[in-house]
């Protein structure tokens, strides 16, 4: 099918802060929905307003909300990032991170590896790290996951690790950068059983930055965390 996403009909597909954003344009902030997220945001964006400021497109596509990153989000993203680079003639070298939490954040991970423009960063809030594993962690996962890996032409545990962060670790670029934030008390996204290996396994090859939250349930950042995830997503466009 041809490609029919444009900056004129941009918003029916996805958020973008480039109405609003500083020029010149200093890099992108990609941030992936959770799921069953189906949201549409305005200017009106808190973040869209606050990355604009530092002169950097902040875009939210709107992804399947059962799309766990498979190839067809995986697409979906290198379009619209081909529609803003065309729009603003931005340079192949321009910084991309990649951002999101839960399933955001396996997306955010999974991305880096098969991103048309491999993002220089991932900042990842509370992510799915192994798919094999959550695909037995609640009853609510398993129909979300096969519909995203329906097509695949392949066994289910071989679709499985295609989409998880841990199974694709050597995959993971080397000279891109990892934050990696969890929060202990998550109870829909065990911090041991996923953040706490992928982790531990990246140690060594990766340059990677694990942000323990205590206290905290699923994707509950501390208002200091959260300033440090964004934190962790600027200094990753300004020192590119």
């Amino acid at each position: 099918m041809e490609k029919i996403i444009t900056m004129q009909n941009l918003y029916n597909f996805a958020y973008c802060n480039h109405n609003i954003c500083t020029k010149p344009i200093k890099g992108i902030v990609v941030s992936f929905f959770g799921l069953y997220c189906c949201d549409m945001y305005d200017d009106s964006n808190a973040d869209g307003k606050r990355y604009a400021k530092e002169g950097i497109l902040y875009l939210v596509p709107y992804q399947n909300p059962w799309a766990w990153m498979n190839r067809q989000n995986v697409d979906y993203t290198d379009e619209l990032l081909d529609v803003l680079f065309k729009e603003y003639d931005l340079p192949e070298d321009l910084p991309v991170i990649s951002t999101g939490g839960s399933m955001g954040g396996l997306s955010a991970l999974v991305y880096m590896a098969y991103a048309k423009r491999t993002p220089v960063a991932c900042v990842a809030n509370c992510p799915v790290c192994d798919m094999p594993f959550h695909f037995t962690e609640r009853p609510d996962l398993p129909r979300t996951i096969y519909s995203a890996i329906y097509t695949y032409d392949c066994t289910l545990d071989e679709a499985l690790r295609s989409l998880s962060p841990l199974h694709l670790a050597d995959k993971l670029p080397k000279e891109s950068k990892y934050y990696i934030f969890h929060c202990d008390k998550d109870g829909a996204v065990n911090k041991e059983k996923h953040s706490d290996r992928l982790v531990e396994k990246m140690k060594g090859s990766h340059t990677v930055e694990y942000f323990a939250v205590p206290g905290r349930g699923h994707c509950d950042l501390t208002p200091e965390m959260w300033e440090k995830y964004h934190e962790c997503a600027i200094k990753s466009v300004l020192e590119a």
